[in-house]
């Protein structure tokens, strides 16, 4: 016979890893919920409740349960807006240089967020999570969601005042982490403008809106290739800080 309170204890912990696998650009990320997120769900669910789970104690009124739901909800979008911080960076990242580069008229649509990127932010993003999948990286973000239930168990109703600055700090960090990210390639851009300007002061009659759009586009591409193995570096930065902000995470909890 199934002990009292241990399909609510599951419920709970079926919302906060719902929430945090849904919302994660990595696993839960897609045009529609299919059946393979419903299966990853249950599983990861089942798995972390046999492992670290009990029964609630005493009898919970359908408001109250209601709250420890939200509670686990946001606790698990917490978590993976932390991940979703370091896509941004990548993200900033890819928006700067194609930008820079002119090419934004060139870009693909999100189907999840309907938002159109320019091709080099999908190309920063590939190989951030390619990189990711190489060093195991969703193995960090499962172990963090079972990290969550030791520091903040389900069944309580507490909030830490700590969790909302921590994640604005982490944002802000990330977003200057973008721009680094990005650096090498924005500042030859920066120095091809400058020849470009140079050009039209010196030959006057040079049509400067045709050559400039293909001087840069060609050596952005010829810096994209160059600083290639900058990449490394720099996604293992991003990696560690990811792997910072989710201990952090887990001690302001």
């Amino acid at each position: 016979m199934i002990p009292v309170g241990t399909i609510a204890a599951f419920g709970l912990y079926l919302v906060r890893t719902s929430a945090l696998l849904l919302a994660t650009p990595l696993l839960g990320n897609g045009a529609a919920f299919s059946g393979y997120k419903v299966a990853l769900v249950a599983l990861v669910s089942f798995a972390l409740f046999s492992a670290t789970g009990a029964p609630l104690e005493g009898a919970i009124g359908g408001v109250d349960y209601a709250m420890l739901c939200m509670r686990e909800a946001l606790i698990g979008l917490s978590l993976a807006f932390v991940l979703q911080a370091v896509v941004i960076a990548v993200r900033v990242g890819g928006e700067l240089v194609g930008h820079e580069m002119a090419f934004n008229l060139s870009g693909q649509v999100d189907p999840t967020t309907g938002i159109s990127s320019p091709l080099i932010t999908r190309f920063y993003e590939a190989f951030f999570f390619l990189g990711l999948l190489a060093v195991n990286g969703h193995h960090l973000i499962l172990r963090a969601l079972s990290d969550t239930f030791f520091a903040a168990p389900v069944g309580t109703v507490d909030f830490s005042d700590g969790a909302v600055p921590y994640l604005i700090e982490l944002f802000g960090e990330l977003f200057r982490a973008g721009v680094t990210f990005a650096a090498p390639v924005l500042v030859v851009l920066m120095l091809v403008s400058i020849l470009i300007g140079l050009l039209a002061r010196a030959v006057p009659q040079m049509n400067v809106l045709e050559i400039g759009f293909t001087l840069r586009i060609s050596a952005a591409l010829l810096a994209l290739y160059l600083f290639a193995p900058l990449l490394e570096p720099a996604l293992h930065a991003l990696y560690e800080q990811l792997d910072t902000g989710l201990t952090g995470f887990l001690e302001v909890l």
